[in-house]
């Protein structure tokens, strides 16, 4: 079964154990998964994260599925899975008119889900397609994909834990400048909403795993640098 290895989703449901479960269940499957319990938090995370699907459950308290599904459409292109307790044809087409790409009644057998993810990314434009220039960041032998979020060193793929990924996202969403370990915290954690959450200790400890994947020379880091007072800063070629 293939899917782009490393896609981020984003799970909205306001029963927590079902989101529990599929966060579980698409980790397991190589995705990344930060869940959300309802349209307002939903909205705080897709404010500040980018976002490869949106597995959208439609009957929540507040405002519901359909009503975001419809808002994001309007200015996003972010495909969206919509689920439900309805399994009615109607129902099914109300869904896809707001702009949904697919539509999965409940209850599922997460096999399926993980099915319709896959054929959804599969149908999605890649980046190299979309663009005539892709956006590649050059760390010496290193080349890290901004809009795949992939590393490759030649022609092998180097493989990201979720926290290399996520830190590799914040600092080239703004590269040659220094973040703070307080700051950095701050974005780890928002980014892994109902996982266990990220100390200062350990970015210092993720920072050093990481340069062990961009440089040469680990103790002497050219693009992953320490500046003094200020943080950790990446200095792309």
């Amino acid at each position: 079964m293939t899917h782009d290895i490393g896609a981020h989703l984003l799970i909205v449901d306001d029963d927590e154990r079902i989101r529990g479960l599929l966060q579980k269940f698409l980790m397991r499957n190589g995705f990344m998964a930060t869940v959300a319990r309802d349209a307002a938090q939903a909205r705080r995370l897709l404010g500040g994260l980018a976002f490869d699907l949106i597995v959208l459950d439609v009957m929540m308290p507040g405002e519901d599925g359909l009503s975001l599904c419809r808002d994001l459409r309007a200015g996003s292109s972010t495909p969206i899975l919509l689920l439900t307790a309805k399994g009615d044809p109607s129902d099914r087409i109300t869904g896809l008119e707001a702009g949904a790409d697919d539509y999965l009644a409940k209850p599922f057998e997460p096999k399926e889900l993980l099915l319709r993810i896959n054929a959804i990314l599969r149908r999605m434009p890649k980046p190299q397609e979309e663009t005539e220039l892709p956006k590649v960041l050059h760390l010496g032998p290193i080349r890290y994909d901004l809009e795949r979020a992939e590393m490759w060193h030649g022609t092998q793929a180097v493989r990201l834990t979720a926290t290399e990924a996520a830190l590799m996202r914040i600092f080239t969403a703004e590269p040659n400048r220094a973040i703070t370990r307080t700051e950095l915290v701050s974005l780890l954690n928002r980014d892994k909403t109902g996982a266990e959450q990220v100390q200062e200790r350990a970015v210092d400890v993720q920072i050093t795993r990481l340069r062990r994947k961009i440089e040469v020379n680990p103790k002497q880091p050219r693009y992953l640098q320490t500046v003094r007072g200020a943080g950790y800063m990446l200095a792309p070629d």
